[in-house]
C-alpha cells in the first residue's frame, strides 16, 4: 500500500520516499540526487563540496517542510491508521522524525564542509587588509614622504600575518581563524572575539614598537621610542585587555559550571554563524552581547586610531574608556550568571477532548505536563524536539511530534502531551521530563488507575 504526501511517496514500510533531486531519510546522506548524478553540477547535493552540502541541506529542509505541513493539514496518514488517532499521531511522529534526522545529517555536512571553506575565506580576507594598509600608506605618504614610522607598520602587519597564516592553515579543519572563537556549542563566543581583537591590537602595537626600535639608529629616538613603553602611558589599554581576557576565561568556567549544575541548558549549533555575537542559543537578539560587543568595538576603533597617529608608543586609551568597556563587561558577565534556568514540572493533568467527562488519570490516557524550560533554547529543531522523553515511573515516553501549520504544537517550551501506556504499573508514579539537552527536571507523583 502507498500513501501520497508533499513529501513524496511512501511505501508499504512507512518511511517517506525521496522529493524530485532528493534522496528520502533512508537514503546516504552523501548520495547525490537525480539531477546531479556528476556529484559537482548546478543540482550537486553529494555533501563532499560545499555548494553540494548548502544544496543537500535546502533540499532536505524544503522536504521536510513539505511533509510538516501535509501531515498537519490532515493528509497523508495511512488508511488503516485513521481509526485510532494515537496511532495515527504515533506513525506521524515517527515519519517527521525520520525526515528529520536525515536533515540533521545534511546540516552536520554542511557544516563541516562550511568550516573547510571559510579558513581559506578568513585568510583571504586577511592578506585583503595587509592590501588595504599599504595602498593607505601609499596615499598618506604622498606629500609627506615615506617614514620609518611606514615601514614599522607594515613589516610588524606582515609579520602578524604571517603567523595568522600559520595558526589558521594549523587549525584549517576548525575553521582556520574562527577556531579559536568558536565555543564548545559550536557558536561564535562573544567574550572570545572581544579578547582576541584586543590581543591582536596590543601584539600588532608591540610589534611595531619592536620594528621601529630595529630601525632607528639615533640613540635619542630610541630613548624616545623606549619612554613610550612605559606603563602609565598604556595602563588603561592594558587593563581592558586584562579584564576581557578574564571575562572569556570567567564566562566559559561560568556556563561550564551551570550546566554541571543542570541550571543552564546547552545544546550543539549546526555550524558557527556571525550573528552568534549579538544573539542568545535561540537566535533572538541579546543586549548582553550586543552592548558588550558594541562598546569594545568604539573602543579599539580609539586605540587604533590614537596607534595610527603616533605609532612611536603605545596608544593611550583615556581612563574614562576603560571604565566604560569594564561597566559593559560587568553586565556581560552578570548575564550569563542570569541567563537560562532548570527545567521545572509544575503540575500534571489528565488532557481532556471536548465533550470527555472529568476522570481519574488511566493507563491509555493522555497526561499534561505543564511547566517551563522544556525546549532549551536553541533547540527548535525537529531533530531535538524528538529528543525530548518523559520519564513515567520506570517506562520512557518519547514526546510525540505533533505538527501545525508553520511548526509543532507538541512538545513546547511550557506543555508537553504523552501517552501513559500499558507498561506503567498503575498507582503513584513519578513523571520526569529529560529535554534534548539531556537535563532531567524534578519529580511530580501522579496516581494512575489501571
Amino acid at each position: 500500500m502507498s500513501v501520497e504526501t508533499a513529501g513524496g511517496t511512501t511505501g508499504a514500510s512507512g518511511s517517506p520516499g525521496g522529493t524530485e533531486g532528493f534522496p528520502g531519510p533512508g537514503a546516504a546522506a552523501g548520495t547525490p540526487g537525480a539531477a546531479g548524478a556528476d556529484g559537482y553540477g548546478g543540482d550537486c547535493t553529494c555533501g563532499k563540496c560545499p555548494r553540494g552540502a548548502r544544496e543537500g541541506h535546502r533540499r532536505a529542509v524544503a522536504a521536510f517542510v513539505a511533509l510538516r505541513e501535509e501531515y498537519a493539514a490532515g493528509r497523508g496518514v495511512p488508511a488503516a491508521l485513521a481509526h485510532s488517532a494515537g496511532a495515527a499521531r504515533q506513525w506521524v511522529s515517527d515519519e517527521l522524525a525520520l525526515s528529520a534526522r536525515a536533515v540533521a545529517e545534511r546540516a552536520a555536512a554542511e557544516g563541516a564542509s562550511w568550516l573547510d571553506a571559510v579558513w581559506r575565506r578568513t585568510l583571504l580576507v586577511l592578506w585583503a587588509g595587509i592590501g588595504v594598509l599599504v595602498l593607505m600608506q601609499a596615499v598618506t605618504a604622498i606629500g609627506t614622504g615615506w617614514t620609518t614610522p611606514r615601514t614599522a607598520g607594515l613589516a610588524a602587519a606582515v609579520i602578524l600575518a604571517l603567523a595568522l597564516t600559520g595558526a589558521g592553515w594549523r587549525h584549517r579543519a576548525r575553521g582556520g581563524l574562527l577556531a579559536p572563537l568558536i565555543g564548545e556549542d559550536n557558536r561564535l563566543s562573544t567574550s572570545r572575539t572581544v579578547a582576541a581583537g584586543w590581543l591582536l591590537l596590543v601584539a600588532y602595537a608591540v610589534l611595531v614598537q619592536a620594528v621601529h626600535l630595529t630601525l632607528v639608529t639615533d640613540a635619542a629616538a630610541r630613548e624616545t621610542l623606549v619612554d613610550g613603553l612605559e606603563l602609565p602611558r598604556g595602563a588603561g589599554l592594558l587593563t581592558v585587555l586584562a579584564v576581557n581576557c578574564a571575562v572569556a576565561v570567567l564566562v566559559r568556567r561560568v556556563v561550564a559550571v551551570r550546566i554541571q549544575g543542570r541550571r543552564l541548558q546547552k545544546v550543539r549549533a549546526e555550524r558557527p554563524r556571525a550573528g552568534d555575537l549579538l544573539t542568545d542559543d535561540a537566535g533572538r537578539g541579546s543586549l548582553t552581547d550586543t552592548q558588550f560587543l558594541l562598546l569594545n568595538v568604539a573602543a579599539v576603533s580609539f586605540a587604533v586610531v590614537r596607534l595610527a597617529r603616533d605609532p612611536s608608543r603605545l596608544p593611550d586609551l583615556p581612563w574614562a574608556f576603560a571604565v566604560v568597556v569594564v561597566v559593559g563587561a560587568v553586565m556581560y558577565v552578570a548575564g550569563k550568571y542570569a541567563e537560562g534556568g532548570r527545567p521545572v514540572v509544575l503540575s500534571v493533568v489528565r488532557a481532556r477532548e471536548p465533550g470527555d467527562l472529568a476522570a481519574p488519570i488511566r493507563i491509555g490516557d493522555d497526561i499534561e505536563i505543564r511547566g517551563t524550560g522544556f525546549v532549551p533554547p536553541g533547540a527548535q529543531g525537529a531533530d531535538l524536539l524528538a529528543r525530548t522523553v518523559v520519564r513515567i515511573g520506570a517506562v520512557h515516553v518519547h514526546v510525540p511530534l505533533v505538527p501545525v501549520a508553520g511548526g509543532f504544537g507538541n512538545p513546547t517550551d511550557g506543555v508537553l502531551t504523552v501517552p501513559v501506556p500499558a507498561d506503567v504499573e498503575p498507582g503513584r508514579v513519578e513523571v520526569r521530563v529529560v529535554t534534548a539537552a539531556g537535563a532531567e527536571t524534578n519529580a511530580y507523583t501522579i496516581d494512575v488507575q489501571d
